[in-house]
C-alpha cells in the first residue's frame, strides 16, 4: 500500500480537476495544501512537501499536475535522501509547465530553472500536444532527462478540468502500473 500525495499546481486545483476527483475517490490520497497557492515560493512550498512526506506511514508516489510537477523535480533534486528508505517512489507527473518560458508569472519564484537531472525514483510523464504553458517538445525533453516514460496524450490543453477527463482512468492506470512496479 501507498501514500499518494497530491501535488496541484498554481492557483490549486477545482472540483472539477481531475486530481480532486482522485483525492476523493482513491485510498490513501491526500492533497499537499500550500499555505500560499497564488503566489508560490519554492522554499515554502518545498517545506509543506516535505512536511507531508514525512508524515506519511508508507511508500509515497507522488501524483503532480502543472508546477506540482517543478516542484516534485526540485524536491528530488534538493531534498530526496533526507527521509528515511528514501519514502518517495514514485511519481505521475501531468502538464510540467515550462517555467523558464519568457511570460511565465512573474511572482511564481524559485522555480526556474526546471532541473535536469535524472530523478531518483520512477516516473511518467504526461503531457498534452496543445498545451498553452508547455510545447510536447520540452516536456519529452524533461521526461528523457528525468529517466521518465514518457505520454502524449493528445490534445486536452493544460491537462486540467477543462480537458474533459472527468476521472481520468489513463492516468488512475498509470499510477497502478506505478504502485505495480514498486510492490
Amino acid at each position: 500500500m501507498h501514500d499518494l500525495l497530491i501535488l496541484p499546481g498554481l492557483y490549486n486545483s477545482d472540483a472539477n480537476h481531475w486530481q480532486s476527483r482522485w483525492e476523493a475517490m482513491l485510498p490513501n490520497a491526500r492533497r499537499v495544501q500550500q499555505h500560499n497557492w497564488n503566489a508560490p515560493e519554492r522554499t515554502a512550498w518545498l517545506a509543506t512537501l516535505d512536511a507531508a512526506i514525512e508524515k506519511s506511514e508508507k511508500p509515497v508516489i507522488l501524483i503532480c499536475h502543472s508546477l506540482g510537477c517543478a516542484l516534485a523535480a526540485w524536491w528530488a533534486m534538493e531534498r530526496y535522501g533526507t527521509h528515511p528508505a528514501h519514502k518517495v517512489q514514485g511519481a505521475l507527473l501531468v502538464a510540467p509547465p515550462d517555467v523558464e518560458r519568457h511570460d511565465f508569472p512573474e511572482f511564481v519564484t524559485g522555480f526556474s530553472p526546471m532541473p535536469q537531472q535524472p530523478l531518483p525514483f520512477r516516473a511518467i510523464v504526461a503531457a498534452s500536444s496543445n498545451d498553452p504553458w508547455c510545447t510536447l517538445s520540452k516536456a519529452q525533453s524533461w521526461a528523457g532527462a528525468w529517466g521518465a516514460t514518457f505520454h502524449d496524450i493528445g490534445p486536452r490543453g493544460h491537462i486540467n478540468a477543462d480537458s474533459g477527463l472527468d476521472d481520468w482512468p489513463q492516468g488512475r492506470a498509470w499510477v497502478e502500473q506505478l504502485k505495480g512496479c514498486l510492490s
